[in-house]
């Protein structure tokens, strides 16, 4: 089932070690991501926030990481957490 993001939201900080996600609706897909580790862990980094967005539905809206060296369970939980609270008030969506 496709998913619209309904509104702004966040998860995480700027500090080390952390991920800050921005999402907002769009109409098309748009992955941003900055991170000094982009190099050697950027395609892991968008090959897991592909898996999340994937498996929330999700096909549209603009997606901004800033990350901070944070490991992949960090940057997957701060994404879920972003969409969730962007898709707050859907049906099925938990809160």
């Amino acid at each position: 089932m496709r998913k619209k993001l309904m509104k702004k939201a966040r998860a995480g900080t700027l500090e080390s070690g952390d991920v800050l996600v921005t999402i907002e609706p769009g109409d098309s897909l748009d992955i941003q991501l900055t991170s000094p580790v982009i190099n050697q862990f950027g395609e892991a980094i968008r090959r897991s926030v592909h898996e999340v967005i994937d498996s929330f539905g999700v096909t549209s809206g603009t997606i901004t990481l800033e990350d901070q060296g944070a490991l992949e369970c960090t940057i997957r939980a701060r994404l879920m957490t972003a969409i969730r609270r962007s898709l707050e008030g859907e049906e099925g969506v938990s809160q």
